[in-house]
Protein backbone atom coordinates (compact mmCIF):
# COMPACT_ATOMS: atom_id res chain seq x y z
CA UNK A 1 0.00 0.00 0.00
CA UNK A 2 1.53 3.50 -1.09
CA UNK A 3 0.68 6.31 0.62
CA UNK A 4 1.10 10.12 -0.99
CA UNK A 5 0.00 13.42 -0.78
CA UNK A 6 -1.26 14.57 -3.78
CA UNK A 7 -1.32 18.01 -5.24
CA UNK A 8 -5.27 19.74 -4.89
CA UNK A 9 -6.61 17.12 -2.98
CA UNK A 10 -6.34 17.51 0.62
CA UNK A 11 -7.49 13.41 1.28
CA UNK A 12 -4.87 10.83 1.96
CA UNK A 13 -4.98 8.65 -1.46
CA UNK A 14 -4.22 4.51 -0.77
CA UNK A 15 -3.36 3.14 -4.14
CA UNK A 16 -4.37 -1.15 -4.02
CA UNK A 17 -2.91 -3.46 -7.10
CA UNK A 18 -6.04 -4.99 -8.32
CA UNK A 19 -5.93 -8.13 -10.89
CA UNK A 20 -2.54 -8.54 -12.92
CA UNK A 21 -1.29 -5.13 -11.55
CA UNK A 22 -2.29 -3.42 -14.98
CA UNK A 23 -5.96 -3.07 -15.91
CA UNK A 24 -7.70 -2.47 -12.48
CA UNK A 25 -6.86 -1.01 -9.39
CA UNK A 26 -8.55 0.76 -6.81
CA UNK A 27 -8.28 4.22 -4.99
CA UNK A 28 -9.35 4.92 -2.35
CA UNK A 29 -10.12 9.16 -0.85
CA UNK A 30 -11.50 9.35 2.44
CA UNK A 31 -15.26 8.79 1.92
CA UNK A 32 -14.80 8.18 -2.09
CA UNK A 33 -14.02 5.00 -2.91
CA UNK A 34 -13.26 5.15 -6.86
CA UNK A 35 -12.49 2.45 -9.28
CA UNK A 36 -9.91 2.68 -12.25
CA UNK A 37 -10.66 0.18 -15.37
CA UNK A 38 -8.86 0.48 -18.84
CA UNK A 39 -10.96 0.58 -22.03
CA UNK A 40 -10.22 -1.80 -24.97
CA UNK A 41 -8.04 1.26 -26.76
CA UNK A 42 -6.64 1.55 -23.03
CA UNK A 43 -8.25 4.33 -21.75
CA UNK A 44 -8.26 4.69 -18.24
CA UNK A 45 -11.44 5.72 -16.87
CA UNK A 46 -12.60 6.36 -12.85
CA UNK A 47 -15.60 5.06 -11.26
CA UNK A 48 -17.02 6.43 -7.85
CA UNK A 49 -18.89 3.97 -6.51
CA UNK A 50 -20.70 6.71 -3.69
CA UNK A 51 -21.77 9.08 -6.61
CA UNK A 52 -22.06 6.95 -9.37
CA UNK A 53 -19.42 9.41 -11.50
CA UNK A 54 -17.63 7.77 -14.41
CA UNK A 55 -15.09 10.20 -15.81
CA UNK A 56 -11.86 10.13 -17.97
CA UNK A 57 -9.62 12.66 -15.40
CA UNK A 58 -8.16 10.66 -12.41
CA UNK A 59 -9.08 11.80 -9.04
CA UNK A 60 -5.76 12.28 -8.22
CA UNK A 61 -5.21 15.27 -10.65
CA UNK A 62 -8.12 16.86 -10.10
CA UNK A 63 -7.53 20.74 -8.95
CA UNK A 64 -10.77 19.94 -7.12
CA UNK A 65 -13.60 17.24 -6.96
CA UNK A 66 -17.61 17.84 -7.71
CA UNK A 67 -19.26 16.11 -4.41
CA UNK A 68 -22.45 17.12 -5.13
CA UNK A 69 -24.14 14.13 -5.63
CA UNK A 70 -26.32 13.15 -9.29
CA UNK A 71 -30.12 12.94 -8.78
CA UNK A 72 -31.12 9.21 -7.28
CA UNK A 73 -30.96 7.16 -10.40
CA UNK A 74 -28.67 8.93 -12.33
CA UNK A 75 -25.22 7.79 -13.89
CA UNK A 76 -22.67 9.88 -15.47
CA UNK A 77 -20.79 7.86 -18.48
CA UNK A 78 -18.16 8.93 -21.26
CA UNK A 79 -18.52 8.75 -25.05
CA UNK A 80 -15.30 6.78 -27.01
CA UNK A 81 -14.18 10.67 -27.51
CA UNK A 82 -14.33 11.28 -23.89
CA UNK A 83 -17.16 13.75 -23.75
CA UNK A 84 -19.05 13.04 -20.27
CA UNK A 85 -23.01 12.43 -20.62
CA UNK A 86 -25.99 11.69 -18.23
CA UNK A 87 -28.06 8.30 -18.01
CA UNK A 88 -31.50 8.59 -16.22
CA UNK A 89 -32.23 5.23 -15.63
CA UNK A 90 -35.31 6.39 -14.31
CA UNK A 91 -36.52 7.57 -17.57
CA UNK A 92 -34.19 4.79 -19.65
CA UNK A 93 -32.95 8.26 -21.15
CA UNK A 94 -29.45 10.15 -21.55
CA UNK A 95 -28.74 13.48 -22.38
CA UNK A 96 -25.37 15.89 -22.31
CA UNK A 97 -26.54 18.23 -19.74
CA UNK A 98 -25.64 17.74 -16.07
CA UNK A 99 -28.71 17.36 -14.25
CA UNK A 100 -27.28 19.53 -11.38
CA UNK A 101 -25.71 22.52 -13.22
CA UNK A 102 -28.27 22.69 -16.25
CA UNK A 103 -25.00 22.68 -18.37
CA UNK A 104 -24.06 20.76 -21.41
CA UNK A 105 -20.84 19.32 -21.16
CA UNK A 106 -19.90 21.66 -24.50
CA UNK A 107 -18.51 24.33 -22.22
CA UNK A 108 -17.33 25.99 -25.31
CA UNK A 109 -20.29 25.52 -27.63
CA UNK A 110 -23.80 25.59 -27.67
CA UNK A 111 -26.04 23.44 -25.07
CA UNK A 112 -27.29 20.46 -26.49
CA UNK A 113 -30.96 20.74 -26.85
CA UNK A 114 -32.99 17.84 -24.57
CA UNK A 115 -36.74 16.85 -23.40
CA UNK A 116 -37.34 15.52 -20.62
CA UNK A 117 -40.96 14.14 -20.13
CA UNK A 118 -42.87 15.77 -17.36
CA UNK A 119 -42.18 13.40 -14.42
CA UNK A 120 -38.21 13.44 -15.27
CA UNK A 121 -38.63 17.82 -14.82
CA UNK A 122 -40.20 17.56 -11.75
CA UNK A 123 -38.04 15.05 -10.18
CA UNK A 124 -35.30 16.91 -11.11
CA UNK A 125 -37.04 20.01 -9.88
CA UNK A 126 -37.83 18.87 -6.71
CA UNK A 127 -34.06 17.71 -6.12
CA UNK A 128 -32.87 21.06 -6.64
CA UNK A 129 -35.83 22.21 -4.41
CA UNK A 130 -34.29 20.24 -1.60
CA UNK A 131 -31.12 21.54 -2.02
CA UNK A 132 -32.03 25.00 -1.12
CA UNK A 133 -34.73 24.10 1.48
CA UNK A 134 -33.37 25.69 5.08
CA UNK A 135 -33.07 24.05 8.12
CA UNK A 136 -35.92 24.26 10.74
CA UNK A 137 -39.45 25.44 10.15
CA UNK A 138 -41.53 28.73 10.53
CA UNK A 139 -44.58 29.00 12.03
CA UNK A 140 -47.63 30.97 9.52
CA UNK A 141 -50.42 31.37 12.19
CA UNK A 142 -53.41 32.93 10.55
CA UNK A 143 -57.40 32.95 11.42
CA UNK A 144 -59.91 31.80 8.96
CA UNK A 145 -61.90 35.03 9.04
CA UNK A 146 -58.73 37.15 8.01
CA UNK A 147 -57.12 34.61 6.06
CA UNK A 148 -56.02 37.29 3.74
CA UNK A 149 -54.72 39.77 5.90
CA UNK A 150 -53.25 37.70 8.38
CA UNK A 151 -51.14 35.49 5.50
CA UNK A 152 -49.70 38.96 4.18
CA UNK A 153 -48.68 40.15 7.64
CA UNK A 154 -46.61 37.08 8.58
CA UNK A 155 -45.56 36.20 4.87
CA UNK A 156 -43.88 39.87 4.14
CA UNK A 157 -42.43 39.79 7.40
CA UNK A 158 -39.89 36.66 6.76
CA UNK A 159 -36.99 36.93 4.91
CA UNK A 160 -37.38 35.04 1.07
CA UNK A 161 -34.87 32.44 2.29
CA UNK A 162 -36.54 32.20 5.52
CA UNK A 163 -39.43 31.13 3.08
CA UNK A 164 -37.60 28.23 2.40
CA UNK A 165 -38.08 26.41 5.43
CA UNK A 166 -40.56 24.03 6.50
CA UNK A 167 -43.99 25.29 6.67
CA UNK A 168 -45.79 24.89 9.95
CA UNK A 169 -49.42 26.42 9.86
CA UNK A 170 -51.69 27.22 12.85
CA UNK A 171 -55.35 27.73 12.89
CA UNK A 172 -55.98 29.02 16.23
CA UNK A 173 -58.64 26.59 18.15
CA UNK A 174 -57.25 23.67 15.65
CA UNK A 175 -54.13 23.36 17.19
CA UNK A 176 -52.46 19.59 15.40
CA UNK A 177 -49.07 18.39 14.21
CA UNK A 178 -48.89 19.64 10.93
CA UNK A 179 -47.45 16.77 8.33
CA UNK A 180 -48.40 18.62 5.40
CA UNK A 181 -51.86 19.10 5.28
CA UNK A 182 -52.63 21.79 7.12
CA UNK A 183 -50.15 23.63 5.02
CA UNK A 184 -51.76 22.23 2.14
CA UNK A 185 -55.05 23.34 2.67
CA UNK A 186 -53.92 27.11 3.96
CA UNK A 187 -52.07 27.04 -0.11
CA UNK A 188 -55.55 26.45 -1.15
CA UNK A 189 -58.04 28.60 0.86
CA UNK A 190 -55.25 31.47 0.53
CA UNK A 191 -55.14 30.98 -3.22
CA UNK A 192 -59.17 31.72 -3.60
CA UNK A 193 -58.63 34.89 -1.83
CA UNK A 194 -55.96 36.40 -3.03
CA UNK A 195 -56.72 35.10 -6.94
CA UNK A 196 -60.40 36.60 -6.45
CA UNK A 197 -61.29 39.00 -9.49
CA UNK A 198 -63.39 40.69 -6.48
CA UNK A 199 -59.97 41.96 -5.21
CA UNK A 200 -59.27 44.04 -8.26
CA UNK A 201 -55.41 42.73 -8.31
CA UNK A 202 -56.73 40.27 -10.50
CA UNK A 203 -58.62 40.05 -13.82
CA UNK A 204 -60.49 37.46 -16.00
CA UNK A 205 -58.41 37.14 -19.27
CA UNK A 206 -60.81 36.88 -21.59
CA UNK A 207 -65.25 36.04 -21.90
CA UNK A 208 -64.45 32.84 -22.36
CA UNK A 209 -61.27 32.31 -20.50
CA UNK A 210 -61.62 32.31 -16.67
CA UNK A 211 -57.37 31.86 -16.46
CA UNK A 212 -56.16 34.95 -14.80
CA UNK A 213 -53.88 38.10 -15.49
CA UNK A 214 -52.98 41.14 -13.57
CA UNK A 215 -56.02 44.13 -13.39
CA UNK A 216 -55.01 47.06 -15.10
CA UNK A 217 -56.94 48.64 -12.74
CA UNK A 218 -55.37 47.50 -9.71
CA UNK A 219 -53.59 50.89 -8.91
CA UNK A 220 -56.82 52.16 -7.07
CA UNK A 221 -55.61 49.91 -4.21
CA UNK A 222 -53.03 52.34 -2.61
CA UNK A 223 -51.53 48.99 -1.51
CA UNK A 224 -51.82 46.99 -4.47
CA UNK A 225 -47.79 46.86 -5.17
CA UNK A 226 -47.15 45.65 -1.76
CA UNK A 227 -50.00 42.94 -2.74
CA UNK A 228 -48.35 41.77 -5.61
CA UNK A 229 -45.08 41.04 -3.74
CA UNK A 230 -47.03 39.54 -1.38
CA UNK A 231 -48.45 37.21 -3.96
CA UNK A 232 -45.40 36.30 -5.48
CA UNK A 233 -43.40 35.33 -2.29
CA UNK A 234 -46.61 33.21 -1.91
CA UNK A 235 -46.64 31.27 -5.68
CA UNK A 236 -42.88 30.88 -5.49
CA UNK A 237 -43.32 29.00 -1.76
CA UNK A 238 -46.02 26.88 -3.46
CA UNK A 239 -44.10 25.93 -6.17
CA UNK A 240 -40.65 25.69 -3.75
CA UNK A 241 -42.54 23.51 -1.44
CA UNK A 242 -44.79 21.24 -3.74
CA UNK A 243 -48.72 22.76 -2.85
CA UNK A 244 -51.50 23.58 -5.35
CA UNK A 245 -53.11 26.84 -5.68
CA UNK A 246 -56.78 27.12 -6.20
CA UNK A 247 -57.02 29.11 -9.39
CA UNK A 248 -54.44 29.84 -12.63
CA UNK A 249 -52.96 32.25 -14.15
CA UNK A 250 -53.06 32.94 -18.67
CA UNK A 251 -50.43 30.72 -20.36
CA UNK A 252 -48.58 34.03 -21.04
CA UNK A 253 -48.28 34.87 -17.42
CA UNK A 254 -46.92 31.75 -16.90
CA UNK A 255 -44.28 32.81 -19.96
CA UNK A 256 -43.68 35.62 -17.96
CA UNK A 257 -42.99 33.62 -14.78
CA UNK A 258 -40.26 31.59 -16.87
CA UNK A 259 -38.73 34.77 -18.35
CA UNK A 260 -39.43 33.52 -21.97
CA UNK A 261 -40.79 35.96 -24.53
CA UNK A 262 -44.26 36.53 -25.43
CA UNK A 263 -45.16 37.70 -29.02
CA UNK A 264 -48.16 37.65 -31.16
CA UNK A 265 -49.40 33.80 -31.06
CA UNK A 266 -49.65 34.09 -27.16
CA UNK A 267 -52.74 36.67 -27.78
CA UNK A 268 -54.55 33.47 -28.99
CA UNK A 269 -55.20 31.88 -25.60
CA UNK A 270 -56.40 34.72 -24.09
CA UNK A 271 -58.36 37.30 -27.17
CA UNK A 272 -58.69 34.96 -30.01
CA UNK A 273 -60.83 37.72 -31.71
CA UNK A 274 -58.00 40.72 -31.51
CA UNK A 275 -55.84 37.93 -32.46
CA UNK A 276 -57.47 37.34 -35.50
CA UNK A 277 -57.65 41.35 -36.21
CA UNK A 278 -54.03 41.14 -36.28
CA UNK A 279 -53.56 38.18 -38.16
CA UNK A 280 -55.77 39.48 -41.22
CA UNK A 281 -53.81 42.95 -40.53
CA UNK A 282 -50.90 40.91 -41.58
CA UNK A 283 -52.38 38.62 -44.31
CA UNK A 284 -53.92 41.67 -46.17
CA UNK A 285 -52.55 44.83 -48.14
CA UNK A 286 -54.17 47.62 -45.67
CA UNK A 287 -53.69 50.37 -48.17
CA UNK A 288 -55.78 48.89 -50.79
CA UNK A 289 -58.45 48.24 -47.80
CA UNK A 290 -58.31 51.90 -47.48
CA UNK A 291 -57.88 51.53 -43.13
CA UNK A 292 -56.91 54.46 -41.56
CA UNK A 293 -54.53 53.44 -38.64
CA UNK A 294 -52.79 54.60 -36.20
CA UNK A 295 -50.07 53.66 -33.74
CA UNK A 296 -52.26 54.40 -30.62
CA UNK A 297 -55.29 52.33 -29.22
CA UNK A 298 -58.11 52.94 -27.32
CA UNK A 299 -58.40 51.14 -23.59
CA UNK A 300 -60.97 51.06 -21.09
CA UNK A 301 -60.04 51.46 -17.78
CA UNK A 302 -63.30 51.57 -14.58
CA UNK A 303 -65.63 52.42 -17.39
CA UNK A 304 -63.78 55.36 -18.56
CA UNK A 305 -62.44 54.86 -22.40
CA UNK A 306 -58.60 56.68 -22.84
CA UNK A 307 -56.24 56.62 -25.92
CA UNK A 308 -52.90 55.16 -25.62
CA UNK A 309 -49.82 56.10 -28.12
CA UNK A 310 -48.00 52.73 -29.19
CA UNK A 311 -44.99 54.41 -29.53
CA UNK A 312 -44.17 58.44 -29.04
CA UNK A 313 -46.76 61.03 -31.04
CA UNK A 314 -48.41 57.64 -32.00
CA UNK A 315 -51.63 59.07 -32.87
CA UNK A 316 -50.37 61.07 -35.09
CA UNK A 317 -48.44 58.00 -37.27
CA UNK A 318 -50.04 56.08 -39.93
CA UNK A 319 -50.06 52.28 -40.23
CA UNK A 320 -48.84 51.31 -43.67
CA UNK A 321 -48.04 48.41 -45.92
CA UNK A 322 -44.61 49.36 -44.70
CA UNK A 323 -44.24 49.57 -41.18
CA UNK A 324 -47.30 47.35 -40.64
CA UNK A 325 -45.23 44.65 -39.43
CA UNK A 326 -43.75 47.20 -36.30
CA UNK A 327 -47.32 47.93 -35.53
CA UNK A 328 -48.81 44.77 -35.28
CA UNK A 329 -45.61 43.41 -32.70
CA UNK A 330 -46.02 46.80 -30.78
CA UNK A 331 -49.48 46.16 -30.12
CA UNK A 332 -49.53 42.53 -29.20
CA UNK A 333 -47.00 43.31 -26.90
CA UNK A 334 -49.42 45.99 -25.76
CA UNK A 335 -52.21 43.72 -25.40
CA UNK A 336 -49.81 41.22 -23.00
CA UNK A 337 -48.88 43.85 -21.05
CA UNK A 338 -51.69 46.52 -20.92
CA UNK A 339 -49.82 49.19 -18.44
CA UNK A 340 -49.50 46.56 -15.66
CA UNK A 341 -45.40 46.94 -16.09
CA UNK A 342 -45.76 48.26 -12.56
CA UNK A 343 -47.49 45.59 -11.11
CA UNK A 344 -45.32 42.99 -13.01
CA UNK A 345 -42.59 43.88 -11.31
CA UNK A 346 -43.48 44.02 -7.88
CA UNK A 347 -44.85 40.28 -8.42
CA UNK A 348 -40.98 39.18 -9.55
CA UNK A 349 -39.50 41.13 -7.17
CA UNK A 350 -38.87 38.29 -4.42
CA UNK A 351 -39.45 35.63 -6.70
CA UNK A 352 -35.48 35.07 -7.34
CA UNK A 353 -34.75 35.07 -3.72
CA UNK A 354 -36.55 32.13 -2.81
CA UNK A 355 -37.45 30.41 -6.15
CA UNK A 356 -34.68 31.00 -8.60
CA UNK A 357 -35.91 30.86 -12.36
CA UNK A 358 -33.39 28.70 -13.42
CA UNK A 359 -34.44 25.87 -11.82
CA UNK A 360 -37.71 26.27 -13.97
CA UNK A 361 -35.89 26.50 -17.02
CA UNK A 362 -36.85 23.21 -18.45
CA UNK A 363 -40.73 23.40 -17.96
CA UNK A 364 -43.04 25.23 -20.78
CA UNK A 365 -45.84 27.31 -19.74
CA UNK A 366 -48.41 24.48 -19.48
CA UNK A 367 -46.00 22.44 -17.66
CA UNK A 368 -45.43 25.17 -14.86
CA UNK A 369 -49.71 25.51 -14.99
CA UNK A 370 -49.81 21.92 -14.21
CA UNK A 371 -46.82 22.04 -11.81
CA UNK A 372 -48.94 24.82 -9.76
CA UNK A 373 -52.49 24.09 -10.46
CA UNK A 374 -52.26 20.02 -10.68
CA UNK A 375 -54.14 18.18 -12.97
CA UNK A 376 -57.38 16.72 -13.35
CA UNK A 377 -57.75 13.00 -14.81
CA UNK A 378 -59.08 13.50 -18.45
CA UNK A 379 -62.51 11.56 -18.99
CA UNK A 380 -61.13 9.77 -22.22
CA UNK A 381 -64.89 8.57 -22.97
CA UNK A 382 -66.18 12.01 -22.37
CA UNK A 383 -63.76 13.89 -24.54
CA UNK A 384 -64.01 11.07 -27.43
CA UNK A 385 -68.20 10.70 -27.42
CA UNK A 386 -68.22 15.03 -27.65
CA UNK A 387 -65.23 15.38 -30.20
CA UNK A 388 -66.28 16.52 -33.51
CA UNK A 389 -64.68 15.84 -37.11
CA UNK A 390 -63.88 18.08 -40.55
CA UNK A 391 -62.99 15.87 -43.42
CA UNK A 392 -62.84 12.84 -41.30
CA UNK A 393 -65.46 10.74 -40.17
CA UNK A 394 -65.45 8.53 -36.56
CA UNK A 395 -64.62 5.32 -38.29
CA UNK A 396 -61.75 7.19 -40.43
CA UNK A 397 -58.51 5.21 -39.66
CA UNK A 398 -56.53 8.10 -38.73
CA UNK A 399 -59.38 8.96 -36.31
CA UNK A 400 -59.66 5.33 -34.60
CA UNK A 401 -55.64 5.78 -34.69
CA UNK A 402 -55.73 8.99 -33.16
CA UNK A 403 -57.76 7.47 -30.28
CA UNK A 404 -56.15 4.36 -29.71
CA UNK A 405 -53.12 6.63 -29.47
CA UNK A 406 -54.72 8.75 -26.86
CA UNK A 407 -55.49 5.73 -24.68
CA UNK A 408 -52.22 4.57 -24.81
CA UNK A 409 -50.14 7.88 -23.48
CA UNK A 410 -50.36 9.02 -20.01
CA UNK A 411 -52.46 11.96 -18.63
CA UNK A 412 -49.89 14.87 -19.26
CA UNK A 413 -49.49 14.00 -22.57
CA UNK A 414 -52.96 14.11 -23.03
CA UNK A 415 -53.49 17.33 -21.56
CA UNK A 416 -50.71 18.59 -24.63
CA UNK A 417 -53.09 17.77 -27.06
CA UNK A 418 -56.81 19.04 -25.27
CA UNK A 419 -57.07 22.36 -25.21
CA UNK A 420 -60.09 23.41 -22.79
CA UNK A 421 -62.18 25.98 -24.01
CA UNK A 422 -65.87 26.78 -24.65
CA UNK A 423 -66.12 24.68 -28.13
CA UNK A 424 -65.58 21.37 -28.19
CA UNK A 425 -62.36 19.22 -29.78
CA UNK A 426 -62.36 19.27 -33.22
CA UNK A 427 -60.26 17.04 -35.45
CA UNK A 428 -59.73 17.99 -39.33
CA UNK A 429 -57.90 16.74 -42.28
CA UNK A 430 -55.06 18.97 -43.29
CA UNK A 431 -51.54 18.91 -44.65
CA UNK A 432 -49.70 15.84 -46.29
CA UNK A 433 -48.72 12.83 -44.74
CA UNK A 434 -45.21 14.02 -44.10
CA UNK A 435 -46.57 17.17 -42.44
CA UNK A 436 -46.54 17.53 -38.65
CA UNK A 437 -49.86 17.84 -36.13
CA UNK A 438 -50.87 21.63 -35.26
CA UNK A 439 -53.14 23.16 -32.74
CA UNK A 440 -55.26 25.78 -33.21
CA UNK A 441 -56.07 26.76 -29.24
CA UNK A 442 -58.18 29.52 -30.47
CA UNK A 443 -60.62 26.87 -31.85
CA UNK A 444 -59.56 24.03 -29.78
CA UNK A 445 -58.96 22.25 -32.79
CA UNK A 446 -56.06 19.46 -34.20
CA UNK A 447 -54.79 19.76 -37.64
CA UNK A 448 -54.34 16.01 -38.48
CA UNK A 449 -52.58 15.07 -41.69
CA UNK A 450 -54.16 11.76 -43.41
CA UNK A 451 -51.13 9.36 -41.89
CA UNK A 452 -50.72 5.77 -43.15
CA UNK A 453 -50.31 4.17 -40.91
CA UNK A 454 -50.64 3.49 -36.91
CA UNK A 455 -46.70 4.41 -36.52
CA UNK A 456 -46.42 6.77 -38.10
CA UNK A 457 -48.90 8.86 -36.61
CA UNK A 458 -47.69 7.96 -33.40
CA UNK A 459 -43.90 8.93 -34.40
CA UNK A 460 -45.33 12.62 -35.39
CA UNK A 461 -48.07 13.09 -32.32
CA UNK A 462 -44.68 12.29 -29.87
CA UNK A 463 -42.61 14.30 -31.59
CA UNK A 464 -44.68 17.56 -31.58
CA UNK A 465 -45.88 16.99 -28.21
CA UNK A 466 -42.72 16.10 -26.22
CA UNK A 467 -40.69 18.26 -28.94
CA UNK A 468 -42.07 21.42 -29.25
CA UNK A 469 -43.63 23.95 -27.35
CA UNK A 470 -47.12 25.32 -27.79
CA UNK A 471 -47.64 22.31 -30.17
CA UNK A 472 -46.72 24.50 -33.26
CA UNK A 473 -49.92 26.50 -32.23
CA UNK A 474 -51.37 29.58 -33.87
Amino acid sequence: ILKKEQCGIDQNLYLLAGSGGLTTWDVFIIGQPWNQSRTMNNGIYSVNHNTRITQWEDPRNQGQLNEKPLPEGWEMRFTVDGIPYFVDHNRRTTTYIDPRTGKSAFENGPQIAYVWDFKAKVQYFRFWCQQLAMPQHIKITVTRKTLFEDSFQQIMSFSPQDLRRRLWVIFPGEEGLDYGGVAREWFFLLSHEVLNPMYCLFEYAGKDNYCLQINPASYINPDHLKYFRFICRFIAMALFHGKFIDTGFSLPFYKRILNKPVGLKDLESIDPEFYNSLIWVKENNIEECDLEMYFSIDKEILGEIKSHDLKPNGGNILVTEENKEEYIRIVAEWRLSRGVEEQTQAFFEDFNEILPQQYLQYFDAKELEVLLCGIQEIDLNDWQRHAIYHHYTRTSKQIMWFWQFVKEIDNEKRMRLLHNGPQKFCIEKVGKENWLPRRHTCFNRLDLPPYKSYEQLKEKLLFVIEETEGFGQE
